[in-house]
């Protein structure tokens, strides 16, 4: 099933989709349809194949290989060319910037996204990222998020792509798990049209932030909530202050020591276990 080709040279043209392309150039490959993204490791990959994204080839270092094979003939339905490289722990180590920490890339080809209106018509609590740019970030709180109980997550597009090889990779594999969505577009603004958006579909909306209005996490309020968005903003900045100003809740993390706030991702985990 698999067109397997041995690679000294990591110039070739076949692979240049691993190493010649940038992930935002990877994102609108294919424009207007769905572009492509970077799997990275067996965990990552098992669970994007699992999730029905479908691979274009692969990357595998030798030692590797029959693990790939096992888990591709086990979960895919290739065609019988598909086309998977392999080289030696030394050549793939050339590759500035693509160790392979789990052994394998694999080239996918992305989906069209959920809707935002398909996510909040199915779903009670939310987690909401506002302009996180740092794709470590995003990974961590969609690995948070699927494991402590969120039904999924609403991003603003200034947000880092959920699908960069970076995220997906810190994410374990989770943001093919909980679905999904841009809330802006074209046709809904960030905060107005979507605020008004999420309060139509019956939301209450909770920004992390300090600001004297602010209740605790664990105010037994928030969990009386039936349908709740929990906002968490960019690393510097925090929220927009509109989105604060809008919001049915401001809410925050009891701290000590004079401590004023955490890392948002580890922020994330406690709220989402806390409003679960």
């Amino acid at each position: 099933m698999m067109n397997i080709r041995q690679i000294s040279d990591l110039n070739t043209p076949e692979l240049y989709i691993y190493t010649g392309i940038s992930e935002r150039q990877l994102l609108t490959i294919n424009e207007p349809n769905p572009g492509i993204f970077i799997a990275e490791s067996f965990k990552v990959l098992e669970r994007a194949l699992t999730a029905g994204f479908k691979p274009i080839s692969a990357l595998v270092e030798k030692s590797c290989l029959p693990t790939l094979k096992e888990l591709l003939e086990k979960k895919a339905d290739l065609p019988g060319d598909f086309p998977v490289y392999e080289a030696s722990e030394e050549v793939l180590d050339k590759m500035t910037g693509y160790h392979l920490t789990g052994g394998c890339l694999c080239a996918m080809e992305r989906k069209e996204l959920y809707s935002p209106e398909d996510i909040l018509k199915n779903s009670r609590r939310i987690a909401f990222l506002e302009n996180i740019m740092n794709p470590t970030n995003v990974g961590a709180i969609f690995r948070s998020a699927a494991a402590l109980g969120m039904d999924a997550i609403l991003l603003t597009r200034s947000c880092s792509d959920p699908l960069y090889r970076r995220s997906i990779r810190v994410s374990m594999g989770t943001v093919f798990q909980i679905p999904w969505a841009f809330i802006d577009s074209k046709e809904v603004s960030w905060p107005g049209d979507g605020i008004g958006l999420l309060h139509d579909h019956g939301f209450k909306l909770a920004s992390m932030a300090l600001r004297n209005e602010s209740v605790d996490i664990n105010d037994p309020v928030l969990k009386s909530e039936e349908k709740l968005v929990v906002a968490l903003g960019s690393e510097g900045e925090g929220l927009l202050a509109e989105t604060i100003s809008k919001s049915d809740y401001v809410i925050k993390i009891p701290m000590f020591h004079d401590v004023d706030s955490l890392n948002v991702a580890a922020a994330s985990a406690l709220v989402f276990w806390e409003l679960k």
